[in-house]
Order: C-alpha cells, then structure tokens, then sequence
C-alpha cells in the first residue's frame, strides 16, 4: 500500500456546546478510493470539509504527507492539492461555465486576460466528462446535472492529488454517472487519491477499495471493500435492519374512489395530451427518462407552470388551477425534487420554513410565534428531524433533514393529494425507509400519492400503479405483476413492454435507475 497522503488523526468538531465529530481517524492513500459513508447527519460532510480546509478541526491532527498541517481556508487546501467536489453546488449562478470554472486563478497574457486559452482548456475539461455545454452559457441556465458535470469538470482542472467527491451522483444520469466513474478510475491509475462518498450503496461497493462508516458522528468501521457487502453497510449505517426496506403494498381496491381525472394536460414545450385517473389511497409511480417531461408535468398541473387541459376534476369537481395556491386550496400539493433553491430557505431557521406556506393558519395579522413553536415541536417528533438545536440555520442541516422538514412544511397544508418529486434524492437509507412508512402509511390514512422518481428500485417498491412518459407522452401504464424493470426501460425506450412471465432484465435495466 502506498503512503498516506492526508489523515486525520483524533479528529473533534463542535458547534458551540454541540460535539459532531468525535474522535475522528480516516487515512487516506495514493491511488486509492475510499468511500466514506453513513446517514445524513452522521458527519461525513463535515470530515470531508475538514479536510479540503472549508472548515477548521476544533481537536487533533490534520497529517499531509506524514507531516501535521492547518488548512486556514480552501485555498490552502487546493494549493495543497486538495480539491473537493461540493453536495451543494459551488458555482456561481451569473458567470458563465468558462469564468466558473477559472474563477480565482484565470490565465493571463501580459495585463490582458487570455481568453483564448481559458476557452481552449474549458472546452478539454468539460470534454473530458462528455459534457456538451457552451463554455459561454451561464451556470443558472443549465440544468441540475450540467451544473454537477461541470463543477466536476472544475475539480478536473485542478490536478489534484486528493479528489474529495460529496455525493456527486445524486442529480446525474445513468449515462453522466459511467462517465464520472471512468474518470475515477483514470485518477486513481495516475495515482490521486479519492475521497467518495455516495448514499448509493451500489456505487460504493463497484467503485471502492476501502470503506468507512460513520454513525452519529463517529467512525463504526472501516476496512476494505470486499470485505462488507450492501446489506453489511446499510446495516452498519442506521444500526438497524434495513432489508425491509419498503412497506407491504396492500392493494387499491377496484372500487375505490377516483379523486383525480386528467384529460388532455399539455405543458408547451414538455407534455402532451397526458391523461390518467388517480385513485383514493393509491401510489402511483411516474418513470421515464430524464428529460421526458415527468416533473414538468406535474407542475404543470399543480399550477407551477403554463398548462392547458381538457378536463382537471379533483373530487368529482371540474376545476382550474392556475397557480400552486388554487392546487393547494383544493387539497393538491406538490414537494419539490430541489429543495436547496426552491423548497427551503436555506438561511432560515426550521420554524420560518415550516410555516412559510402556511402562514394564514398561524394569524391573520399578526404571526402566533407559540403556535408555529408548537408546530416545530410536532413536525420534529413526527418526521424524526435531528438538528442538535431548534434554531440551527436550515442551510446547516444535513439533506436527510432538510428533506424530512420540507415534507413536515408541505404536510402542513394537509393535502389530500400529494405529490412528491424525487422524494429520497441524496439522502441515506434509513431515511429513505423512514420516507417509505410514511409514504404508505399516507396511503392507508385515504390519501392519493404521486410520486416520481429515477430511482428504479423505488419505482417498483414503492408504487401500487406505474405510469411510464417518453418524449413528453404516456408510453404506458404497468400494474401488479406486470410491473419489472425490463417493462418499465423498454417503455422508456419506447418498445412495447414484456409480460411478466417472458421478461428478462436487460442491460440498461440493470443500472437500477432511469
């Protein structure tokens, strides 16, 4: 084994009187890929800043090279040639890919800036991860996976000696994860070593060497790859069982009532003449490709977008829903796959944002504070939101319990049709069975839910009905045993889907998500 590039060594972090690392030891080696996984809020991100030097250790030693180092910024840890790869995107929204990704450090001919080069090595990086976008757009047009193909593409152009990766695949494609995984392997055979971390427990066992898991702040194992499997690591992650992973599907009966008809829904530019039924404690799955128009639909529907139809009847109701509070006074409410830009606020506290959309119910003119501190108590309680302090800023929270407060914020409005948007993105698996009971419990309570996902396993789970959209369209529905992964890929694809009894899971259908 090669010699250590960069250790932490009885590594503590507080916050004020909160301890949240304690007592941390990670080595990390050249030409090695080690995975660093864990719950959210079991303190990976924070070990991971420590490292890159975005944030200072509050007790023991940082080794570089065998030798103590204090990284006073990031700058420092880059100069180091530690680089890391940031969960939340790190770009700036109004400069374009070319000025993100040489911002700080551009080339320069004589005073003059060379434009020239900067162009010529943008357009390489981004090549290098098969990454089309003009080096001229600006960073806010791109959608979520650009914008993480390119803060690679930036990483990329540093050289690093040690890569730091904060669940860099949460918001890419199949496709754009390959990609990525080739450069891993490229950097590791040159001898960098990386730091990876991923909630997708398949990733880490194809791509790893060595893996450590953290829980509640401390490391519970580490140790080589091979030696703990998928089920070992989730179980060592929330020290529970999770095989179970998702709820019994007791069936929608036949005549259950329908409270949601859509005839005809178009959205410009991203659906066309969808119309589908939903029923009363029914899960209906929407899969399809990224890009096929599944999010923007829905939108759509619930107001969020320009959309035209036929027929909308909600509870029997013929109705018209031109923005989200028509939707949610109806009973309708739509959870958003962003939570970071457009389902929390993320310099508020958890109180502000649980109420924002509630706001009515908590005063007429003047907002009932006791009241709203009431409602943190119960959502707290009810949706397991760990947070160490009641007023922590919500940007300061680890994803699983940004999104568990986001679920708690749109259930305030206690709608009777809900429809969630890449309800488990980026967090961990016990959060996400937490999700799952919560989810079919809803179901079992009379509520109708919409959930879309990329998550193939979590389609199949989790959905008592499977809606599969293609180029903006229906390409088909799936129900009970019909329902597989080769069904689902080849409507994507748009071939006509397998039976249940001749289907065989295809290539595509193997990569376990769409």
């Amino acid at each position: 084994m090669s010699s250590p590039v960069l250790c932490l060594q009885n590594v503590s972090k507080s916050f004020g009187p909160i301890e949240v690392l304690h007592s941390i030891n990670l080595t990390l080696h050249a030409g090695e890929v080690h995975a660093l996984i864990g719950e959210n809020g079991a303190g990976k991100s924070t070990a991971m800043k420590i490292l890159a030097g975005y944030q200072s250790a509050s007790d023991g030693v940082i080794l570089l090279d065998g030798k103590p180092v204090v990284f006073d910024s990031l700058h420092d840890g880059e100069n180091a040639g530690v680089v890391m790869i940031h969960q939340e995107f790190n770009l700036a929204e109004q400069l374009t890919v070319e000025q993100n990704i040489f911002l700080g450090r551009e080339i320069r001919k004589g005073w003059l800036l060379d434009k020239s080069q900067m162009r010529r090595l943008t357009r390489s990086y981004l090549d290098r991860v098969e990454c089309s976008v003009d080096p001229d757009a600006l960073v806010s047009e791109l959608s979520n996976s650009e914008k993480q193909m390119v803060e690679i593409a930036k990483a990329l152009s540093r050289d690093a000696r040690l890569l730091i990766m904060d669940e860099p695949t949460a918001v890419l494609t199949n496709r754009e994860t390959k990609v990525l995984f080739e450069q891993v392997r490229l950097l590791r055979a040159a001898g960098a070593a990386i730091l990876f971390t991923s909630h997708k427990l398949d990733e880490v066992a194809d791509v790893s060497d060595q893996v450590t898991v953290m829980r509640d702040g401390a490391v519970v194992y580490s140790g080589p790859s091979a030696e703990i499997d998928e089920d070992g690591m989730a179980t060592t992650m929330v020290g529970r069982d999770v095989s179970d992973l998702y709820p019994a599907k007791p069936g929608v009966p036949d005549e259950a009532e329908t409270v949601l008809s859509v005839k005809d829904l178009t959205v410009p530019g991203y659906a066309q003449d969808l119309s589908f039924e939903l029923k009363k404690g029914e899960i209906l799955g929407i899969g399809g490709l990224v890009g096929s128009g599944r999010t923007e639909a829905m939108e759509g529907l619930c107001g969020l977008r320009a959309a035209t139809a036929a027929s909308i009847k909600l509870f029997g109701e013929q109705v018209r829903m031109k923005t989200p509070g028509d939707a949610q006074r109806r009973g309708l409410c739509y959870l958003t796959e962003d939570r970071k830009l457009r389902g929390l606020v993320l310099d508020w506290g958890m109180r502000e944002n649980l109420t924002l959309q509630t706001l009515f119910k908590f005063g007429a003119f003047l907002v009932d504070r006791r009241a709203e501190e009431a409602a943190l108590s119960d959502a707290i309680a009810e949706f397991d939101i760990r947070s160490g302090s009641r007023t922590v800023r919500v940007g300061n929270l680890s994803g699983g319990n940004q999104q568990k407060l986001l679920l708690a914020k749109v259930m305030l409005s206690e709608p009777r049709i809900l429809i969630v948007d890449e309800p488990t993105r980026g967090i961990d698996i016990g959060t996400k069975q937490q999700i799952y009971v919560f989810l079919r419990k809803l179901a079992a309570q009379g509520h109708a839910i919409i959930v879309i996902t990329s998550e193939m396993p979590e389609l199949i789970g989790l959905a008592d009905r499977i809606m599969v959209m293609r180029l903006g369209r229906i390409e088909g529905s799936l129900t009970g045993q019909d329902i597989s992964e080769d069904s689902i890929v080849r409507l994507s694809m748009g071939l006509e889907a397998t039976s249940s009894n001749t289907a065989a899971v295809s290539p595509l259908a193997q990569d376990r998500s769409l």
